[in-house]
């Protein structure tokens, strides 16, 4: 049912999915002919009476039922086990990216609508994508995404600690979340180059002069638009992280903003571009007003959250960050299943 599995993906990261695609057996063995079979890489022969797998060592071009049984079999790798499973399946789908890639199944028109025609009737969509035209415009558009950038990761998790016997996992709080803030806001788990508009001279210069220390910026945080608790968040890694000791969480801002904000008195200029650093505020997002009066009676800058917020300790300005001890691979590396 794939609105339940809609349904239980948003509950289980926030992340709302809009549309789906649905690949059961025949899907694989279709598509799989479809593109003419797939490489794949073992590092030892397989025999597996199970799946009926059966691969010499080294590469192999795979399609119909043999790729089927090369995604669906459990004991030929790593500890049998589902987890490793799903790494296999994440190396086939990096070497079918690769093909697609490299080959000119998505530069040929003929080849490109009779894959698109093979793919309506292979695959279940929602009514917005399943048609041939719509799917052809989506493969065109992945052309464009180079393989290096396409990135295969699994959900961090731990032993589910309810259980005594192990049997199931559960996401692993100290990692998933930052996850599944980085999907919900766009942001690639590999190093991309973000294109910068060019701002006004004078908008810009905002962020040119000297920076104050960290530990001498003080500044209250607003959440005006961003998830709940964010302020809570972002203030937390300015405190342990960032060396923003004199911050505070001052609540919810009166209104809901587009664009996270920093407003600052004149004289707290070199407070406001060390924090723009720290954040990667753009010079429009720095806005030279008055200061208000902190907890400590002290004057404080004001940085509102908008709608815009990736995450606490994620630049604004980010397009892809670091994802310390999060198991990930690539689409434009050759790996072997083992």
């Amino acid at each position: 049912d794939a609105g339940c599995t809609m349904r239980t993906v948003k509950e289980a990261t926030g992340i709302q999915p809009h549309h789906f695609m649905m690949a059961d057996f025949n899907a694989v063995k279709t598509l799989t002919t479809a593109v003419g079979g797939v490489k794949v890489c073992v590092e030892h022969a397989v025999d597996d009476p199970k799946s009926h797998l059966k691969l010499p060592a080294g590469e192999s071009q795979i399609e119909g039922e043999q790729a089927l049984a090369f995604l669906r079999t459990r004991h030929s790798f790593g500890n049998e086990g589902d987890l490793d499973r799903i790494k296999v399946q994440q190396q086939f789908l990096g070497s079918l990216m690769r093909q697609m890639s490299s080959s000119d199944t998505l530069t040929s028109p003929t080849k490109l609508i009779k894959l698109a025609e093979a793919a309506t009737k292979a695959l279940t969509v929602d009514s917005a994508i399943g048609k041939v035209g719509t799917l052809k415009d989506i493969a065109l558009e992945l052309k464009k995404v180079p393989p290096k950038n396409i990135t295969f990761l699994t959900v961090p998790v731990v032993d589910n600690p309810a259980e005594k016997v192990r049997a199931t996992v559960v996401p692993n709080q100290s990692k998933a979340p930052q996850v599944f803030d980085m999907i919900a806001n766009d942001v690639s788990f590999t190093e991309v180059k973000k294109k910068e508009k060019k701002e006004a001279a004078a908008v810009a210069a905002r962020l040119k002069g000297t920076k104050s220390d960290p530990g001498e910026v003080r500044v209250r945080i607003l959440n005006g638009g961003a998830p709940s608790g964010s302020a809570q968040l972002e203030l937390n890694y300015l405190q342990t992280e960032a060396g923003v000791t004199k911050s505070e969480n001052a609540g919810n801002a009166p209104e809901e903003l587009k664009k996270t904000t920093l407003e600052y008195a004149p004289d707290q200029a070199d407070q406001a571009r060390r924090l723009a650093d720290i954040l990667g505020l753009s010079g429009s997002a720095m806005k030279p007003g008055e200061s208000v009066t902190n907890s400590q009676g002290l004057p404080t800058m004001t940085l509102t959250l908008g709608k815009d917020f990736k995450g606490a300790g994620v630049k604004l300005d980010a397009a892809s960050i670091e994802t310390p001890e999060v198991e990930k691979s690539t689409a434009d590396k050759v790996q072997c299943a083992s």
